[in-house]
C-alpha cells in the first residue's frame, strides 16, 4: 500500500487548504451560525474542487476533507462528494451520469443521502423502465414510491436530491422538492433536515433490482469519507490547543512545558494519525477496486472512538477558556461529537467488523 498523494491529489488538497484557509475564518463562521457559507461554496466549486473528486477518487475527497475538518467550513463537501458525485459515477446509468453530474460537478446541485438507515424506509410501487410490475416483468426497476422517516441527515437542507438505501438495500433517488424537509438542530451547526418520504416518487440509482454491491461500496465510501473529515477536525483541535498551551502562561511557565499536557497532547496526536491512517488505508482499497468494508468499518470506529477523545482533549487543554461557547475550539468539540453520533457507536461498529471477519472478509 502506498498512500502518497498523486500530483493531481496533492494539488488538490493544497488549492482546498489556500481557499478554506482565506474564506472560512472564525468571524465568518460566527457570523454564519448554522447556515452553509453560499460564498465558500461557490469560490470552492469555481476553482474545479468537487468536479476533481471524479478524477483523484475517494482518497483525494478524503485529502480535501482534512483539509475542511482542519477549520470547520460549513459547506456540503463530504455529503456531495460520496452521495452525489462518487456514487452517481460509479453506479449511474449513463443516462444518470449525464443528467446529475455536471450540476454535482460545478457546485450548483447539492446531494446528500439517508445513511445508513436502511431500516427506515421501505420502497413500494416498483416498476420496470417498460411500465411493468417488477415481480412479473423482465428489466431493470427505475421507478418506485417510497415511504419512511429518516431523523436527520445532513446537509439536507441544502440539497437537490438525497440518495436514499430500503430495507432491501436498493438505492433511490428522492428530490428533495417531492420529499418532507424538516429543520433539525444538531449538535454541529449542519444545515440538517429531518426527511419524511409517503408515497414519494423515487428513481433507482443504477444496478439490477436487489442488487446489493452499490450500497455496500456507497456505505464504505461514506464511512471513510465521513472519518477523514473527522480526522481534519481533530488536528484543528488538537493544533488550537498546542498554540494557546505554548503561550498560556501558569507560574511563569507555558503550559505546554507541564508533563501531564505534553503526555495529553502526544496521546491526541496518536489518535488523530490513528484515524487519518486507517481512513487512508480504506480510501485507497476502495480506490484500488479491493474489498474495503472492513477497512471502511476499521477507519470508522477509530474516527468514533478516538475522534471524540481528541475533541474532548483539545478543549480540556484550554482550561476554562474552552468552555467558551464563542471559543473557535468548541466547534471543533461540537464537529467531533456529531460525527462520533453520525459514524455510530464503537461497540456496534465493532460488532458489525466481528461479524464481518467472521465470515472471512479479506480487507
Amino acid at each position: 500500500m502506498d498512500f502518497t498523494p498523486t500530483e493531481e491529489q496533492e494539488a488538490a488538497r493544497e488549492l482546498a487548504a489556500r481557499i478554506l484557509g482565506d474564506l472560512s475564518t472564525h468571524e465568518r463562521l460566527a457570523a454564519g451560525g448554522g447556515a452553509t457559507d453560499a460564498e465558500l461554496w461557490k469560490a470552492l466549486s469555481a476553482a474545479g474542487l468537487p468536479a476533481a473528486v471524479e478524477e483523484i477518487g475517494l482518497l483525494g475527497l478524503v485529502l480535501l476533507l482534512e483539509e475542511q475538518g482542519r477549520v470547520t467550513a460549513q459547506v456540503p463537501l463530504v455529503a456531495t462528494g460520496v452521495y452525489g458525485i462518487l456514487a452517481v459515477a460509479r453506479h449511474g446509468t449513463d443516462e444518470q451520469r449525464a443528467r446529475l453530474l455536471p450540476g454535482l460537478r460545478d457546485g450548483t446541485t447539492v446531494a446528500t443521502g439517508a445513511f445508513p438507515a436502511t431500516g427506515a424506509v421501505t420502497a413500494t410501487g416498483v416498476v420496470t423502465e417498460t411500465g411493468e410490475d417488477a415481480e412479473t416483468g423482465e428489466g431493470v426497476a427505475r421507478r418506485g414510491r417510497l415511504t419512511g422517516t429518516v431523523a436527520w441527515v445532513p446537509w439536507l437542507r441544502d440539497a437537490a436530491f438525497v440518495l436514499v438505501p430500503d430495507v432491501d438495500r436498493a438505492l433511490w433517488l428522492v428530490r428533495t422538492e417531492d420529499a418532507g424537509v424538516e429543520a433539525v438542530e444538531l449538535t454541529a451547526p449542519w444545515s440538517a433536515g429531518r426527511l419524511v418520504l409517503d408515497g414519494t416518487p423515487a428513481e433507482r440509482l443504477g444496478g439490477e433490482a436487489g442488487e446489493a454491491a452499490p450500497y455496500e461500496d456507497v456505505l464504505a465510501a461514506a464511512r471513510t469519507a465521513f472519518a477523514g473529515l473527522q480526522a481534519g477536525v481533530c488536528a484543528g483541535s488538537l493544533a488550537r490547543a498546542v498554540a494557546y498551551t505554548s503561550v498560556r502562561e501558569q507560574f511563569g511557565r507555558p503550559l505546554a512545558t507541564r508533563q501531564a499536557v505534553q503526555l495529553r497532547a502526544a496521546d491526541a496526536h496518536m489518535d488523530t494519525e490513528s484515524i487519518r491512517v486507517t481512513a487512508y488505508e480504506a480510501a485507497w482499497r476502495s480506490d484500488a477496486g479491493l474489498d474495503c468494508a472492513a477497512a471502511a468499518l476499521t477507519a470508522a470506529w477509530w474516527a468514533s472512538e478516538a475522534g471524540k477523545r481528541v475533541v474532548h482533549t483539545g478543549q480540556h487543554l484550554h482550561g476554562g477558556m474552552g468552555a467558551d461557547l464563542e471559543h473557535p475550539v468548541h466547534r471543533h468539540f461540537l464537529w467531533g461529537r456529531q460525527l462520533d453520533a453520525y459514524l455510530g457507536a464503537g461497540t456496534e461498529l465493532l460488532a458489525e467488523l466481528g461479524d464481518l471477519l467472521a465470515k472471512g472478509d479479506p480487507s
